[in-house]
């Protein structure tokens, strides 16, 4: 089997220059020294991490793209689950980008490639590199493992994840609940939240409409189309949508069902688009009127729909970013508590169990 060891060449320009572990600060300080007309920046630390074959090179262009507009001190880290002999490597570089078409503006990158069992070195060998000044935001890709504990999760500030990679949300996020009750202020961003902003943004806009406001106790149907590997963003706007209006769960056949505080049952229909981009459709309809959010593959903008009798009106949005150097750079330039996820979170987590119990 080929491993992450065997993919990173001796000599990797897109890393930077290898260096060993111990000499990474004193070959920082050369890296400066060598050009005064650099500016080291940085406002925070981001660690990214990933266990995925080739990812310290792809997210060293990330992280590039990134430093554009927001200065950091990046640490990659790549674990090789698949080599189970020991070892570390690192490299360092700096991400420099011209200010004012002048002075270079340059960010720290340190890249480390650990082997074998790693999670007492993954702390001491990476988190020692930590600029204690700055906040953390830690990006990590893909699945949960074991190397997600309470004591790492007690550092940081930030946890960016995308809980759409997960093949069993419900499992993981029990973890993460767990490995996070030692950091109360830990401030959780969610890829899957993130590629639903246009649609939530574009479903209260269309409420401001009084049209809309005098039909929205009467609700009884809610639809939405998604794409198969982006459940958890229509289960997250299916949450926000019920926490939001105060709807509560109702007994029924159905996966999901909700009733109104005023009595009206709602149904709820949940269709899947294979060519379509993460959401296709919100459709919400009462006696009276529609509302609906759209974006068609390939669109460069979602539509705003409301019917309600003889009344129409439409409007435009831009889209959400869906890759994941686009999500993150969002969610750094947004910042905050990000405290409707959280508000919606006890809710999408009761449905992802609904749904593991059903295909149980």
């Amino acid at each position: 089997m080929s491993t992450l060891l065997e993919r990173i060449p001796n000599v990797c320009p897109e890393l930077g220059i290898e260096v060993p572990v111990s000499a990474i600060d004193r070959e920082l300080r050369k890296l400066w020294e060598q050009d005064d007309a650099r500016t080291n920046a940085s406002l925070m630390n981001l660690v990214v991490y990933s266990e995925k074959a080739g990812a310290l090179i792809v997210n060293s262009e990330i992280v590039r793209e990134l430093t554009r507009e927001h200065a950091c001190r990046a640490i990659l880290v790549a674990i090789d689950r698949a080599e189970p002999k020991p070892s570390q490597r690192a490299w360092i570089t700096a991400h420099c980008h011209l200010a004012d078409g002048r002075k270079s503006i340059c960010c720290e990158q340190i890249s480390f490639l650990l082997t074998g069992r790693v999670t007492g070195r993954f702390s001491n060998t990476v988190f020692a590199h930590l600029n204690s000044d700055l906040p953390l935001v830690f990006w990590w890709q893909g699945e949960l493992s074991d190397i997600l504990t309470e004591r790492l999760v007690s550092v940081m500030d930030r946890l960016v994840i995308d809980s759409s990679s997960w093949a069993d949300p419900a499992a993981a996020f029990t973890q993460l609940e767990e490995s996070a009750q030692s950091n109360p202020e830990l401030v959780i961003q969610d890829h899957a939240w993130t590629r639903s902003w246009q649609f939530r943004v574009g479903i209260a806009s269309l409420f401001d409409d009084v049209a809309a406001q005098q039909a929205l106790p009467e609700i009884d149907f809610v639809e939405i189309t998604y794409h198969p590997d982006h459940r958890n963003s229509a289960l997250q706007i299916l949450a926000w949508l019920a926490v939001q209006a105060g709807w509560k769960d109702r007994d029924s056949a159905d996966e999901f069902a909700f009733e109104s505080s005023g009595g009206v049952a709602i149904a709820v229909s949940l269709r899947t688009a294979p060519a379509g981009p993460p959401l296709s459709s919100v459709t919400l309809r009462a006696k009276n009127a529609t509302a609906k959010i759209s974006q068609k593959a390939g669109a460069s903008h979602v539509e705003r729909h409301l019917e309600a009798a003889a009344y129409k009106a439409t409007s435009l949005s831009p889209i959400d970013p869906t890759t994941p150097a686009a999500l993150v750079a969002v969610q750094l330039a947004r910042g905050g508590k990000n405290s409707l996820y959280q508000k919606i979170l006890p809710r999408f987590r009761s449905m992802l169990i609904k749904s593991s119990q059903r295909s149980a």
